[in-house]
């Protein structure tokens, strides 16, 4: 019941994906805790932290999937491959960003309450890591051009090949933040990281 079940997913992909909160209810059940898994959630319901932490987990372990996995294109012409493979990375930063991003998310539920949160949700709806990490000590330079790169991916760079005719000049900014700041592979994960550890601090508080 609260294990994973791809044999259930294979049936109803939709269905399965969308089980989070019901799987957690039954294990709040199993531990004895008061559950409710046949009721739909509410909204405070859904802004445990236990939930976006473990999506962020979830995020962070399928970008790690994507990352270790190097498709041959063989179905793609030899010419095209090198540009599918650059998307496809896109597509893993956008994960890593997703990833931070929903971390980013459950320490302001964390730090402020479900009540408070939710009053101010809507200064929420948006992708910007620096501003979401505004609360993180001691920020330096390269990680803030870390999270503002980042944020083209999740905004756009992860999904479209076009960040729109208003923004065409973010398609150059991807290149200059790279060029300036010299961000490795080892400098995401650093922070992803740090940020991760930040979390359990404020949790341990």
């Amino acid at each position: 019941m609260i294990g994973p079940d791809r044999a259930a997913f294979a049936v109803d992909p939709i269905g399965y994906s969308g089980l989070a909160w019901h799987k957690w209810q039954s294990a709040l059940l199993i531990a004895g805790v008061i559950g409710r898994p046949s009721k739909a959630p509410t909204k405070e319901d859904l802004k445990s932290p236990i939930l976006w932490l473990s999506q962020a987990n979830a995020l962070s372990e399928a970008a790690k999937v994507l990352v270790e996995f190097q498709p041959t294109w063989q179905s793609m012409p030899p010419s095209v491959r090198g540009m599918c493979d650059c998307q496809y990375c896109a597509v893993a930063l956008m994960l890593v960003g997703y990833s931070l991003e929903t971390c980013l998310k459950a320490t302001h539920i964390l730090k402020h309450g479900v009540d408070e949160f939710i009053a101010r949700e809507k200064d929420y709806f948006h992708h910007d890591l620096v501003e979401l990490a505004e609360f993180l000590p001691q920020v330096s330079e390269k990680e803030r051009a870390t999270l503002k790169a980042l944020t083209h991916f999740t905004t756009w760079a992860g999904r479209y090949p076009d960040p729109g005719s208003r923004r065409v000049d973010h398609a150059e900014e991807i290149f200059a933040l790279s060029e300036k700041h010299k961000i490795s592979g080892h400098d995401l994960f650093a922070l992803a990281a740090r940020v991760m550890k930040h979390v359990q601090t404020v949790t341990e508080k």
